[in-house]
């Protein structure tokens, strides 16, 4: 696997690099970054690599080279211990946590992209990376030889399918040539009245993914001023590559291979050597594409432009002679930095090995002397006269072997008394002095029950967090510097390179992540569970929290001015996390929170007996309207009754006359009759009210009596 990944096709990158400028030239670059490789190998070899091989050999328990035949040869294993102490703390507390670092807009148009790209850069960490491997590599390289790294880069990853195709005519090829994605070999052409060809298409399809690595502390070159990877005039990254992999990342083969060598050179390295002594016995490579190419990743400040300021550019060198084989300009070195304990002013700190490698060899001496005295006291020196015993039987230290002489007191013994006991409050002393270094002792791990089972709980919360303080501190610093440089560095990559929607797990859920519109300059801010409260006591504060928000919700309603429901679930979640829990997803949902429809306040209980009395009152006021209409509507059926009646009567009169007479009645006197009793009747009815001014009518002529045939009228 690549290391790197170019941006750019190189065969273009390489045609440019020849072509005249008013700046630096070639030969000019070339001769600058060759000087500055070698001065940065000769600063790491000089005076980091002896300090960095020592550290390794204590931690791994190696021999200290003033051994004696015949004594005691015992390592005591400080530095590992105490190493072995600060990783499980690291670890736990950066990944007890479901978000070590997030993204914090700088605008408000970053409102909506910065929690989705704080969760995409730790899928991209996690998911496409084996983030927890790395770091434990990382810190582990930090804790022993200084300074551990971590390089991540863009890499570009090809899928490639190919199909035989046949019957495909002139017109078919041009249009499978047209097309860049596809890469068309001819493998028959049948001649007819239309030629046709059988071919062979391979389809790439590019995808990209951010890859992350730890580097061997080694490979990594750093120019001897700097006091960090930021302010550094040059950087670099310097491994062993094959033929093959070099190819693949688009050099020429003939430039590859007349820089390759059947020999790791790399791999004589005096710290590689020491951390694998077996691959220095690695034989020849006969196979072309396996062969060795020393190469350079270089990230150096450079004038290439002459306008008299330095830019960054990435140069890549092929070879023992550093040749310049691809540069181009670059926007940060790749490369995050662990150092447990910093220095001012220098970019190398001090580990674990600085602070406790001499109490190793105190304490290895001290428990040799010890043996070697206890040795002495059970199988003691004797004195022989020459010549008088058996030397197989005086060397012989088998229980009951018998010890043959010619005269008694030719044997005698150099009775020498154990002294250890001495020496036990020696070893007590170094184990203080790891202590205040370090602050790793057994009361911070729990395990000195004498020390802590007389003591109170108050006593014993205070031992257990002052022995942590150091190690908390040295969580801080590789939170503020090596993980804030990974993240920020992170979502370059992917701002800068993912130009393409890519569906991901999101929320429990599927959802496409395309970062083209975010800010990659979004500011980082680190979250880590630490502080002097314990894991007890941060989920007893988080408890009375919550149950202080749910009373104010409770009594102040959704919308108060102090807790909102946002505030009341973060506490939910940082609970759930706090109690081991990565994804808080799983028991509370993260989306947003829609309240729901406002409704009336209670109304109080005099606002009741109100509306109670106005419901009485309208209720009253419509039973009496309902019973003046029942009245009204009484008054209209009795006054159309003695109507009716009136009718029936007038025709019943109407009829006598017409049977007694023996005449017909004209209707319409019948009618006008009927109308006037109704007048009359009516008129005595109507409610008393001033009595309208009859209009003048013209007089009318008085009604004649009916015509009664036979009679003088």
């Amino acid at each position: 696997m690549a290391y790197s990944a170019t941006n750019s096709d190189l065969s273009e990158i390489q045609e440019e690099m020849n072509i005249d400028n008013d700046g630096m030239t070639l030969d000019e670059l070339q001769s600058f970054v060759g000087a500055q490789i070698r001065d940065s190998i000769h600063y790491i070899n000089d005076s980091i690599s002896s300090n960095r091989e020592k550290a390794t050999a204590y931690y791994r328990g190696k021999k200290f080279g003033n051994e004696e035949d015949g004594r005691s040869t015992v390592v005591d294993m400080t530095v590992r211990d105490t190493v072995g102490k600060i990783m499980p703390v690291l670890l736990r507390v950066f990944f007890s946590s479901e978000k070590v670092c997030e993204f914090t807009p700088q605008t408000g148009a970053d409102m909506p992209f910065a929690e989705m790209a704080t969760d995409y850069v730790n899928y991209v960490l996690t998911k496409d990376n084996n983030l927890f491997q790395e770091l434990q590599s990382t810190w582990q390289d930090a804790l022993v030889r200084k300074v551990g790294i971590i390089k991540f880069w863009w890499e570009e990853n090809g899928d490639n399918e190919s199909y035989e195709m046949t019957g495909i005519d002139d017109d078919a090829l041009a249009s499978l040539n047209s097309d860049p994605e596809l890469e068309v070999e001819i493998l028959a052409e049948e001649e007819g009245v239309i030629p046709t060809y059988s071919v062979r298409v391979k389809y790439s399809e590019k995808t990209g993914r951010v890859k992350v690595k730890s580097l061997p502390c080694e490979e990594f070159l750093i120019d001897r001023r700097a006091t960090s990877v930021e302010d550094a005039m040059f950087t670099a990254h310097r491994r062993t590559a094959t033929v093959s992999e070099l190819i693949s990342l688009g050099y020429d083969r003939d430039l590859v291979e007349s820089k390759s060598s059947s020999v790791d050179e790399l791999s004589q390295n005096s710290e590689r050597r020491n951390r694998n002594p077996a691959a220095q016995n690695y034989g020849f490579v006969t196979e072309e594409s396996q062969k060795f190419v020393e190469y350079v990743e270089c990230y150096i400040k450079v004038d290439w432009d002459n306008d008299g300021i330095a830019e960054l550019r990435k140069v890549c060198c092929m070879g023992n002679d550093y040749e310049v084989v691809n540069h181009e300009p670059w926007s940060r070195p790749p490369f995050a930095t662990f150092c447990p304990s910093p220095e001012s002013h220098v970019f190398f700190g001090q580990s674990v090995y600085d602070l406790v490698g001499d109490i190793q060899l105190i304490k290895s001496n001290i428990l040799r002397n010890m043996l070697d005295s206890l040795s002495l006291s059970i199988n003691p020196r004797v004195a022989i006269v020459e010549g008088q015993v058996n030397i197989d039987d005086v060397v012989n230290t088998e229980i009951g072997a018998v010890i043959r002489q010619t005269q008694p007191g030719a044997v005698t013994p150099f009775m020498m008394p154990f002294v250890g006991k001495e020496a036990f409050p020696m070893l007590s002393y170094m184990d203080q002095m790891k202590e205040s270094r370090t602050g790793i002792s057994k009361a911070s791990q729990g395990l000195d029950a004498d020390a802590l089972q007389s003591s109170t709980a108050v006593a014993v919360n205070a031992t257990l967090q002052g022995a942590q303080a150091q190690i908390e501190m040295i969580a801080r610093i590789f939170a503020e510097t090596g993980m804030r440089d990974l993240f920020e560095g992170v979502l370059k990559l992917v701002v800068a390179h993912q130009d393409y929607e890519r569906v991901v797990r999101y929320r429990d859920a599927f959802v496409p992540i395309d970062p083209r519109p975010w800010n990659a300059n979004m500011d980082v801010t680190v979250n880590l569970p630490l502080g002097s409260a314990s894991e007890q006591e941060r989920l007893d504060s988080l408890s009375a929290i919550i149950e202080k928000q749910e009373e104010i919700l409770e009594k102040l309603g959704l919308e108060n001015p102090l807790v909102s429901l946002e505030q009341y679930r973060n506490a939910i979640s940082a609970q759930i996390n706090l109690a081991g829990f990565k994804n808080a997803a799983s028991f509370i949902n993260e989306g947003p929170i829609k309240l729901p429809p406002k409704q009336a306040p209670k109304p109080s209980p005099e606002e009741q007996l109100i509306a109670a009395q106005r419901e009485q009152i309208k209720s009253d006021v419509q039973k009496k309207a309902a019973e003046l209409e029942l009245r009204r509507q009484e008054m209209i059926r009795d006054d159309d009754f003695r109507h009716d009646k009136l009718e029936a009567e007038i025709m019943i009169k109407a009829a006598e006359i017409k049977g007694k007479y023996s005449t017909n009645l004209d209707v319409a006197q019948i009618g006008a009759m009927i109308d006037r009793e109704r007048e009359a009747q009516a008129a005595p009815q109507q409610a008393p009210q001033a009595a309208p001014q009859p209009a003048q009518q013209p007089a009318q002529q008085p009604a004649q009596p009916p015509r009664v045939p036979g009679r003088i009228q």
